[in-house]
């Protein structure tokens, strides 16, 4: 599980960052982590390259995702896929369950009807009494499953916990997020979204966009105001963001080289357009994300 110091390029050791998993799929009490990771690790924010589900059955637990802390208590689910910031907070009194699984283990078809590589999916779920039931017995399944090694051949637990994994998701997918209105999202919305999060590194311009999707800025701003409560042009902005705040907090790539990497002239430019944004300057807002 590699990431990099803020100082150098020396990858450093971190539970949250990416890992082979001999199986595709890993299930842990949070208990286990407690023991297997120091608490400063799992308080150091880093990327991801697994999805991580994350459940707790008593206790509490304010859990950091892309720069957005979100409170879980008893029966809640979050999922951070990949690619997002985590932040871990203090696990003391909080049990439950991590599944941590690769983006390439489920089985296609249910990687396509969860949405796995949405990166604008909700990241917290709370579910009634009857889905909280349902959602115990899929974990409880499939730690149980992920328990047994000696029970069946490597080739049939696979298949067996990829099924169970996806029995889960399923669930926790079809789930309502808080505070969502359950509108569909407008065709145009999502292809501008789409866009964005393919271009935003090449470039913040409303006007490529709209020639891109042969629209007008207009139409893109009115369909992103619609669903996302924000105008089009701050819309890329925010990813662009988003993008320079999940670099900074979580490699040690200099803030030039960042600048540089988002499609910026020139370190000052990106320096001006960071702060405008978020009111810190690029090495401010590192130094408060790693403190």
């Amino acid at each position: 599980m590699l990431v990099r110091t803020r100082y150098d390029d020396t990858p450093a050791r971190s539970f949250n960052a990416a890992e082979a998993l001999p199986s595709g799929v890993e299930v842990l009490p949070l208990a286990l982590l407690r023991e297997r990771v120091a608490a400063g690790d799992l308080a150091r924010p880093a990327r991801t390259e697994l999805h991580q589900l994350v459940t707790l059955t008593s206790g509490a637990l304010r859990h950091c995702v892309d720069f957005t802390e979100y409170a879980m208590g008893p029966g809640s689910w979050l999922w951070a896929r990949p690619g997002q910031m985590l932040r871990w907070g203090d696990l003391e009194g909080a049990e439950g369950t991590l599944v941590r699984f690769e983006g390439g283990f489920l089985d296609p078809d249910t990687a396509i009807g969860v949405c796995a590589d949405d990166p604008h999916a909700p990241v917290l779920r709370e579910p009634g009494p009857e889905d909280r039931t349902l959602l115990r017995v899929a974990a409880s399944q499939l730690q149980w499953e992920f328990t047994g090694a000696d029970r069946l051949p490597l080739d049939l637990r696979l298949q067996v916990l990829r099924h169970l994994l996806g029995v889960l998701v399923l669930r926790v997918a079809s789930l309502p997020a808080p505070g969502g209105t359950g509108s569909e999202p407008s065709e145009v919305y999502l292809a501008f979204r789409d866009a964005v999060e393919r271009d935003f590194a090449g470039t913040r311009r409303l006007a490529d966009y709209a020639a891109v999707l042969d629209c007008s800025p207009r139409t893109l701003s009115r369909a992103t105001l619609a669903h996302a409560g924000v105008p089009a042009k701050e819309f890329i902005d925010r990813r662009v963001v988003l993008e320079a705040k999940r670099l900074l907090a979580c490699s040690a790539l200099p803030a030039a080289k960042i600048g540089a990497r988002l499609g910026f002239s020139s370190a000052t430019n990106f320096n001006k357009y960071f702060h405008q944004r978020t009111g810190r300057t690029p090495i401010a807002f590192r130094d408060a994300a790693l403190t």
